[in-house]
């Protein structure tokens, strides 16, 4: 038997049906070529960063929630502490992977000076209110050191919104710099340190950011026996702080 012939009517129909196959083909490519560009393009970053900028204490309340130990009797707190803005500084090393660019990992350093004003302190006992006395300014420093940022970014633009939170170690010592023994006290507690920033990109190594931190945690600082480093002035504090940081990243 003879093959049949195609007529008009049906040839223009399968090139109509070629053509729409061809049209939707192209327009799927176009519109998965981007995404297929970003996960060929999407590479892992490490990077290194200094920091440098103010802690600002009036925000952040200072010292809280005084409780006073040692020689004192139990129950017994103070008013809060005032303390003074102070420069922070420190850096920091991170990585952002490769099958999640939007998430990294972090680690940073960073150490400020706010130390505790002179100003008057309400003095209250189990059963109330007992006195007030001008208390002399007092050297503080505090060291946080936080191992394990966790940190979300949105990566797909030049500028890049991002929010970390994780665990601090905060190292802080106090010195009654009117003293001349050597009265310090020192407190190593585990708290919280968060961030938000924006960072951009002015190369695709070379980032510059600005950020706000905050800091929580509970520091203990016990009295010190008779001796070389005499002091009964023991207490307990909550220390809450706001930072706010600018610095320079290299990504490679």
């Amino acid at each position: 038997m003879g093959q049949a012939i195609p007529t008009m009517s049906e040839g223009r129909t399968m090139y109509t049906m070629r053509t729409i196959t061809a049209l939707i083909g192209a327009t799927l490519l176009a519109i998965s070529a981007p995404a297929i560009l970003s996960l060929s393009t999407a590479q892992a970053e490490t990077y290194v960063a200094g920091q440098l900028g103010v802690s600002l204490p009036s925000i952040g309340k200072g010292l809280s929630d005084v409780d006073l130990t040692g020689s004192f009797i139990p129950g017994s707190t103070t008013s809060d502490q005032a303390l003074k803005s102070s420069i922070m500084y420190g850096g920091k090393i991170g990585h952002y992977f490769r099958a999640a660019p939007w998430f990294g990992l972090e680690a940073e350093i960073y150490r400020t000076t706010p130390h505790i004003k002179q100003q008057t302190v309400e003095f209250r006992g189990p059963n109330g209110p007992v006195g007030s006395a001008e208390l002399a300014g007092v050297h503080m420093s505090v060291l946080t050191l936080a191992p394990l940022n966790l940190s979300f970014r949105y990566h797909k633009t030049r500028l890049q919104p991002y929010v970390a939170i994780g665990p601090g170690i905060f190292v802080a010592k106090i010195k009654d710099p009117a003293l001349s023994s050597d009265n310090s006290q020192s407190s190593t507690k585990l708290g919280l340190n968060a961030q938000i920033g924006l960072r951009y990109y002015v190369t695709r190594h070379v980032t510059m950011f600005a950020e706000g931190k905050y800091n929580h945690v509970r520091f203990n600082f016990p009295e010190t026996p008779p001796g070389s480093s005499f002091n009964l002035f023991g207490f307990n504090a909550t220390y809450n702080m706001i930072h706010v940081a600018f610095g320079v990243s290299y990504h490679f």
